[in-house]
This record gives C-alpha cells, sequence and structure tokens, in this order.
C-alpha cells in the first residue's frame, strides 16, 4: 500500500494515531535530568511491534508487555507478547506469545497487583478488513499497491480463520491474569473497558481501571476490581466538557497522589484543545471526578507516575517536529506540569510514542515506547533510561 495512503486510511478509521498542528503551553521551568542511554530494545526488526506497557514488580524485575507479530499499524496480525529484565532494563529476555486471537490483537496493559497477580490487558480489532477490502476490489495491475500477491493472500488465509459473524464475536476489551508470576496465564475474560497501559493500584490495594467503553456506548470512566483484577464493575463516570463530544475522548491513565487525590488523563480529540491532554481529578476515592481540563500540554496519550519522592511524572508522545518522546513533572499533585523534559527528538514519522514510565531502586526512570525508526519502516521498541538531578 502506498504510504501516504495507508497514514490517510488509519486516521481515518482508528483514534490511535494521526498527526496534528496547535500550539505547545509550558507551564514552569523543565526540570534538570541526564539521558543514561537510548536504545532499541525488540528483538524482531521483521516485524511491527506497537503500544507497549512497561511495569516494574515489587520484587524488582521489569516487564514490558506489547502488540508483536505485526506486519503494520493496522493488520490482522497482531497478538500480545511481553518480555522480561531483571537487571533494570540494561537487557531484556527473549518475548513469550501470550495471546493470539484470530483477529488483530492491539494495545497491551500491564500492572501487578497488591497481591503479587500480573494483569494484561488488551482489544481486539477488525479495523484491518478495510485494507483487506480495498485490496480485494483493486484491479489485478494494482495488486502491487498492497505490498506484493503473496502479502494478499496472507492477509486473506488469516482473515478466513473465522466466518463473518465468528469473527465479529471475537471483538471485545479482554483480560488475562497470572497468580505466579507470569508462568502461567487464564484464559481471557471480558472486561467493560479498555485503556493502553491498562489498571493501576492504589496504596490501600485496591485496582481501579480508568478506560473507555469502546466497543459499547463510548463511555469513559473508571471501573474498580476488588477481588484481585478477576472481575470489574463500573465505579463512575468522567463528565463531559461544555461542548465536546465524549466520544472523542480517549486513552485514559491515572495515578493516585500522595494527598489522596486521584488523576485521570484523557486523549482529546475534540476540536478544542485538539491533541491536547486533558485532566480530571477525584476527592473521593474514584466516586465522582471533576470535569475535564487542558493543563496546556499537547501530546498524547499520557502515562502517568508517582515517584518516590511523592512527585508525578507524565510521559507522552510528540507527534510533530521535534517528533519524539516527552515528560513532564509536577510537584504539585496535578495542580502545576513543568516544561518538557525531552527524552528523544529525532522521531522520523508520526508512527511513535505510547511510552510508560517505572522507576528503580536506585532512582533510575526506565521508559519505554514504539517507534518507526529510520532504518525500519516497521515500528520497534525503544527504551531511554535516565534520572532526574537530586
Amino acid at each position: 500500500m502506498n504510504k501516504v495512503c495507508l497514514l490517510v486510511a488509519i486516521s481515518l478509521l482508528f483514534c490511535h494515531d494521526h498527526p496534528a498542528t496547535a500550539q505547545d503551553t509550558s507551564i514552569s521551568s523543565s526540570p534538570p535530568y541526564e539521558i543514561l542511554g537510548v536504545r532499541v530494545i525488540s528483538w524482531e526488526p521483521s516485524l511491527y511491534h506497537g503500544w507497549p506497557t512497561l511495569a516494574r514488580r515489587s520484587n524488582g524485575e521489569l516487564l514490558l508487555a506489547f502488540s508483536g507479530g505485526r506486519e503494520q499499524h493496522v493488520c490482522p496480525f497482531g497478538r500480545l507478547e511481553w518480555m522480561r529484565s531483571s537487571d533494570a532494563g540494561i537487557t531484556w529476555g527473549w518475548p513469550q506469545v501470550l495471546y493470539d486471537s484470530p483477529i488483530d490483537d492491539r494495545d497491551a496493559g500491564l500492572v501487578e497487583t497488591a497481591r503479587g497477580s500480573i494483569l494484561v490487558s488488551t482489544f481486539t480489532s477488525l479495523a484491518y478488513e478495510s485494507f483487506l477490502q480495498r485490496a480485494e476490489s483493486a484491479k489485478l495491475g494494482e495488486v502491487g499497491a498492497f505490498g506484493e500477491p503473496k502479502r494478499l493472500d496472507r492477509w486473506r488465509a488469516a482473515h478466513r480463520r473465522l466466518s463473518d459473524d465468528a469473527r465479529k464475536n471475537e471483538v471485545g476489551t479482554y483480560m488475562m491474569r497470572s497468580t505466579d508470576g507470569g508462568v502461567t496465564w487464564s484464559s481471557r475474560y471480558a472486561i467493560p473497558i479498555d485503556s493502553p497501559h491498562g489498571p493501576i493500584v492504589l496504596r490501600d490495594g485496591r485496582l481501579l481501571y480508568p478506560g473507555k467503553a469502546i466497543h459499547g456506548d463510548g463511555t469513559i470512566g473508571i471501573c474498580e476490581s476488588t477481588d484481585d483484577g478477576l472481575t470489574w464493575s463500573w465505579l463512575s463516570k468522567i463528565p463531559t466538557r461544555s461542548g465536546d463530544q465524549v466520544a472523542k475522548y480517549h486513552e485514559l491513565h491515572g495515578v493516585e497522589t500522595t494527598d489522596g487525590t486521584l488523576i485521570c488523563h484523557i486523549r482529546n480529540e475534540n476540536e478544542h484543545d485538539a491533541l491536547e491532554t486533558l485532566q480530571s481529578e477525584s476527592k473521593d476515592a474514584g466516586r465522582s471526578w471533576s470535569m475535564p481540563h487542558s493543563i496546556g500540554v499537547w501530546g498524547l496519550p499520557s502515562h502517568l507516575l508517582r515517584l518516590k519522592n511523592g512527585s508525578l511524572l507524565m510521559t507522552y508522545g510528540h507527534r510533530r517536529k521535534p517528533l519524539g518522546i516527552l515528560a513532564r513533572l509536577s510537584r504539585d499533585h496535578g495542580g502545576s506540569w513543568s516544561a518538557p523534559i525531552t527524552l528523544t527528538a529525532d522521531g522520523t514519522s508520526w508512527d511513535l510514542g505510547y511510552p510508560s514510565t517505572v522507576e528503580c531502586d536506585d532512582g533510575t526512570l526506565v521508559t519505554a515506547w514504539y517507534e518507526v525508526l529510520t532504518d525500519s519502516p516497521l515500528a520497534q521498541i525503544r527504551q531511554a533510561r535516565w534520572r532526574l538531578a537530586r
């Protein structure tokens, strides 16, 4: 497929990714920091990797889940994979396939619960069908625009693994759970919502999931689990700002501050504050939420982390020049955010982002994201190891 056509089609088909034109607004100065190293950590350059989540276990082990096995941003081959690091991201083990449905498995959220269980969330998609339909209807001489005839055969074969009805029944939002450190996993089970980086754990051990009913009515809000992630139910909804459409709110993530406030970040695709990160707060343990409001940050989606010193860190993708990965710090429970910390600014296209960050025992921060690179049209997972000045 022609690259320009692919980018346009993706932006129309799928809310994950597209460029924009708004301007950033910095709130305060950028804190001093040091980049220790940036490198590719995915193992298979012949495959496309997307939408990873990085998590740190209580024993210090790092886990990284992502959508692998792919041919491109939207295709029928996506599957959930993960890999481990026992040395704070200096080295990584070979990836393991966790789940591979007959259609496209996308976002990979990841968290360790207070009880030590590991939860991985995902959603399935048929967005690739539009690409396949256009290739099927193309004149014989135009098949090459899809890549090459064997590629079309692969897509057909993958698509025909199920009947039309069975294929549609595969579409959903799901979770898997491990109680033995990831050695074995439950079967997938349906959950009400999805968001790229999955649930969060509160200091009292509760599990909250800020997300969106992407295959339902589009509601955004918070689901809660009181049984270690086995079942989920709605706790609250986040209100819609006047003039906005809730359908244009996407990809939430949350964090609990040291004073007990809950902060939720939202990807905004409404005309007002277009492609900025919006913020909503809860003062009552997630039962009610403030009206979403701009924090002056262009870029998305945001991942939130409470650092050991109580500060909040948000990391997010920046899909206009300079293309790359940025972070910001809040020292007042999300009341204001610093000017951007630039982790990378050497991106080659809009097809990058979805960073998440963990803090290691020595204060080193590890951030991982996906990115199409100069020497590879297939996105790889890239990692930065860095630290804030003490």
